[in-house]
């Protein structure tokens, strides 16, 4: 289970870069993506990519898409292997084009610029490791998710670079208007 104590974010002080750790049973993909529109509704230039997943009858994911935040595409990146496979189920034409979301979100100079997630992928330095770190090194603030399993990993990466929040709503809003107000403040 994940700690829930995590420290509350320090409003003029935040990190450009958070990630929400969460554990299993707990959905980052619908936390961030809901987030991700919440912003974009109310005027924020948010780009990058959310996840979504696709499910069948019974339930059980069935595919992966990423949205691409800038424009509203949907990204196919899980291909079909058969019922018997046990491959790695990345369509990596795909991830190449969410990678593609991510830098013209850098190079449009996005508010916020979402990646879905730091998992194992990125940990064993694929995936979108590198387009994660040409956003952080941007200067643009990026918000993304870490499963529990991936933390060391991630903090190998990140070093003590960004923060992490619990996995709510009400931690990424804080996090998200101590910037604002520090982006105010500087002006």
């Amino acid at each position: 289970m994940i700690p829930h104590d995590l420290p509350a974010p320090v409003e003029l002080n935040q990190p450009r870069l958070a990630a929400i750790l969460y554990g299993p049973g707990e959905d980052a993909d619908a936390l961030l993506d809901a987030f991700a529109q919440e912003l974009l509704r109310r005027g924020v230039r948010v780009g990058g990519i959310v996840q979504r997943n696709t499910r069948d009858e019974v339930g059980k994911k069935s595919g992966m898409d990423v949205i691409d935040l800038g424009n509203g595409d949907t990204i196919s990146i899980c291909q079909d292997l058969g019922a018997g496979s046990t491959a790695c189920k990345l369509n990596t034409a795909g991830l190449a084009e969410a990678g593609m979301a991510v830098h013209r979100a850098i190079a449009a100079h996005a508010d916020l610029i979402v990646i879905n997630k730091f998992s194992k992928q990125e940990a064993a330095g694929s995936g979108l490791r590198g387009e994660l770190a040409d956003a952080i090194t941007s200067g643009i603030p990026v918000l993304t998710a870490v499963p529990q399993k991936c933390i060391d990993d991630w903090r190998s990466f990140a070093g003590d670079f960004g923060t992490l929040l619990q996995p709510s709503r009400s931690a990424m809003e804080t996090w998200w208007l101590g910037l604002r107000a520090r982006h105010a403040s500087t002006g």
